[in-house]
């Protein structure tokens, strides 16, 4: 068997699913056995990391690390970590890992820059805004980055939150107002920071999807790319 992949998932355990279905999506196979081999945790017992890094929250840290020896341990030589906000740990986690481990903010920027617009705007949580996980690098490269007002921002995480208690058309109506909102301030194009924000919007890429840089179906192509180079 090849190199096989691990994703670390249960954040949420919907946004796992979509990043497993993306695989089989872009990978170009023409049989079952040219599909690339996964492995998939997705426990969902770790700590919230938007609680955790805002409000003094039990941090996710130690499971995410039993996770992923958990992967190693399963025959994994390369792990994703399904979740934008986990990234605010990813040095710590990478410094941890045995293997490779990539990262899907690296990845969802490097897509950006090689649209050419310059008005970026974020939909994601309040911690990976917080954290700058996005701005910092975006900014470094010159790119104005475009982000909810504070009353904006708290629907946005409502959405978030409605759509993983299953609420999922009102999610989608909360989350297109935020959309407008970004296009209204000028965003050219919209990075999808949350990997939840795809399933919720699915239906609005479908009809612009060269609005929205989705940040799990970079990390696919990122993990594609290193499949077949390996």
């Amino acid at each position: 068997m090849k190199n096989i992949i691990g994703i670390l998932g249960g954040m949420g355990p919907a946004a796992t699913a979509d990043m497993f279905q993306k695989f089989i999506q872009f990978t170009p196979a023409h049989c079952d056995q040219e599909h690339i081999p996964l492995v998939i945790s997705s426990i969902p017992d770790i700590p919230d990391r938007t609680t955790s890094i805002l409000r003094g929250g039990e941090s996710p840290l130690l499971a995410m690390e039993e996770r992923i020896y958990g992967l190693e341990n399963a025959g994994a030589k390369c792990i994703l970590i399904a979740c934008n906000t986990a990234h605010y740990w990813y040095d710590e986690l990478k410094e941890k890992c045995h293997v490779d481990m990539l990262n899907i903010i690296d990845s969802t920027i490097n897509e950006v820059l090689q649209m050419g617009k310059t008005k970026i705007g974020i939909l994601a949580t309040d911690a990976t805004l917080a954290t700058k996980l996005y701005q910092k690098t975006l900014e470094k490269y010159g790119l104005i980055c475009l982000l909810p007002n504070e009353e904006h921002q708290k629907s946005v995480m409502e959405s978030i939150y409605l759509y993983k208690s299953g609420e999922i058309q009102k999610a989608e109506e909360l989350m297109l107002i935020q959309r407008d909102e970004l296009i209204r301030y000028g965003a050219e194009v919209i990075i999808l920071g949350c990997t939840e924000i795809p399933l919720i919007l699915k239906n609005a890429m479908r009809e612009q999807p060269t609005l929205y840089e989705d940040s799990t179906a970079a990390l696919v192509r990122a993990a594609i790319r290193w499949y077949q180079t390996h």
